[in-house]
């Protein structure tokens, strides 16, 4: 027979779940900063080789082989920021589900306040796939 876990222990199981969903943010906020600091770093070494180093070749070269690193960064960098999306989405999930059986449930109600969608004053979803959405014309659903 399984046992149901008590409030308390639902509140704790929430706590920590809570906890983890921050942790994943914190990541995903630090690999911004990384992935930042390093495509800044490239365009830096690219400028300062072609106009300080010396450039036995075509001197497009050295644009051209900054940029073929510069779209694997971009992709990489694409690539792992939507696993942690997805990861987040799904923890935030797990804590929609939690606060059913909790008095209040605070999530629920923030987005419910928020008012997603077209109006000039709702919440706009700039963390999601709001470029490709754009580009293709399509309204942003709420993610939780």
């Amino acid at each position: 027979m399984t046992e149901h876990p008590t409030d308390r222990q639902r509140l704790e199981i929430y706590k920590m779940q809570m906890g983890l969903a921050d942790n994943v943010s914190r990541r995903r906020a630090g690999l911004h900063r990384l992935y930042a600091g390093l495509l800044t770093g490239l365009v830096g070494a690219v400028l300062a080789i072609y106009r300080f180093g010396s450039v036995n070749g075509p001197s497009d070269t050295i644009f051209i082989i900054g940029g073929i690193v510069g779209a694997a960064l971009s992709v990489s960098w694409c690539l792992i920021i939507r696993s942690y999306r997805n990861l987040n989405t799904a923890k935030y999930k797990v804590l929609q589900e939690l606060e059913q059986d909790l008095a209040f449930p605070f999530f629920k109600r923030e987005w419910d306040l928020l008012e997603t969608g077209n109006k000039v004053h709702s919440y706009w979803l700039l963390t999601s796939d709001w470029p490709k959405n754009a580009l293709l014309g399509q309204n942003q659903a709420n993610p939780l």
